[in-house]
């Protein structure tokens, strides 16, 4: 006897008197019947349309390859700009706050200013340097130079060779320059330099004891510029950067304050020391600015032309400035003494226009003009 009805499936099963598995017995369901597979006739015969290959855009990937090169370059130049950035804002708050770097500075500047012009006795200050200091040393004494305080370069080495003949024994300011304090051509310098002169020390340290220099020589004029990092830390090598940039910003702000403090106007002294260039054109362009004058004279016309002809001609002088007004009769302009513009003796009257009447009125000393009689198109006064 059959325990079961038959199965609909794919496939025609006869059925027989082996049982199911026990898990049918246990309350379970037969596998759902399979689909019926479709027979191959049933299937398209067409062909399939092959892919437009030759229209396959390949990705643009050498376009993105350079954008990215480019996005590394400027990503490269801006974290340096910023890195220096950084630095001139550390050594900006240094000065401002710290006792010793501000200490630094004016002494500094007192040693260069006490020594410079016919007070000081004509001395001068020498400035040295060796690699990018050098450098540094180089740019620093042509501006010194420029704002009128003499300076002069000197290379360590050839100091040792006979250039210590620069240096005046006794009214010369000197001027070591030195990321690292301890710059071996320095340190063999150092024992050949006249110790009544005064000397300025600018590195790196913000402690006098931890600079070599400055222990060889405590009397040395501390001044600080070091960086917020280390360069290797920045960039991954140690090629002056940041510390160029901070030592050369120190030095100009002890150029400039110490110019301040020996000339009057720093502007005429670098106008006369700096004629040349586009900064030389542009100081005589602003020290020559005449403010022309129109003046204007009206004589009579002929019939022909009936109109009035103006002459007008520049000078040099600046009209004088008007004075000082501050009431209202001081404002008011009398009738007779706005001019009128009247056709001479045996002309025909005039005929004007209002160019004529605006360069009339320009170069009246009121600043008015009238007409004999009113103009429909024009007010009576102008």
């Amino acid at each position: 006897m059959v325990e079961h009805g038959p199965v609909h499936n794919s496939e025609v099963y006869v059925l027989s008197q082996t049982p199911f598995p026990n898990h049918l017995h246990r309350g379970g369901r037969p596998s759902p019947p399979s689909p019926i597979t479709p027979a191959e006739d049933d299937f398209c015969c067409s062909p399939l349309d092959k892919l437009p290959l030759q229209d396959f855009v390949e990705p643009a990937i050498a376009a993105c390859e350079e954008q990215l090169a480019v996005e590394s370059r400027l990503s490269g130049a801006v974290h340096l700009l910023n890195t220096a950035s950084t630095a001139l804002s550390c050594i900006t708050d240094l000065y401002s706050s710290d006792r010793i770097a501000r200490d630094g500075f004016h002494r500094a500047v007192d040693a260069i200013v006490r020594r410079q012009g016919d007070h000081g006795r004509n001395g001068k200050l020498v400035i040295i340097g060796v690699g990018k200091s050098g450098h540094i040393a180089k740019k620093l004494v042509a501006t010194f130079n420029s704002l009128a305080i003499q300076a002069v370069f000197l290379h360590p080495t050839e100091a040792l060779h006979g250039d210590l003949g620069q240096i005046n024994s006794r009214n010369d300011t000197l001027m070591l320059i030195t990321f690292s304090g301890k710059t071996p051509e320095l340190l063999l310098l150092l024992p050949h330099l006249d110790q009544s002169l005064p000397l300025i020390l600018l590195t790196s340290h913000t402690r006098p004891e931890t600079c070599e220099i400055v222990r060889q020589r405590p009397d040395t004029i501390l001044l600080p510029a070091p960086i917020h990092e280390p360069e290797t830390k920045s960039f991954g090598v140690s090629a002056p950067t940041t510390s160029t940039t901070v030592a050369l910003s120190v030095g100009d702000a002890l150029a400039m304050v110490a110019s301040h403090e020996l000339h009057p106007s720093v502007s005429k002294v670098f106008a006369k020391n700096h004629p040349g260039g586009a900064i030389g054109a542009a100081l005589r362009c602003s020290s020559v600015s005449p403010s022309p004058s129109i003046s204007s004279t009206t004589s009579g016309t002929t019939p022909s032309s009936s109109r009035t002809s103006s002459s007008m001609s520049i000078s040099s002088q600046p009209p004088s400035p008007p004075p000082a007004r501050h009431f209202l009769r001081d404002l008011a302009i009398p009738l007779h003494e706005i001019p009128c513009l009247e056709s001479q003796p045996g002309h025909e009257p005039l005929s004007l226009t209002a160019a004529d009447l605006l360069l009339a009125a320009y170069a009246s000393p009121s600043g008015w003009n009238q007409t004999p009689h009113p103009l429909p198109t024009l007010p009576f006064f102008i």
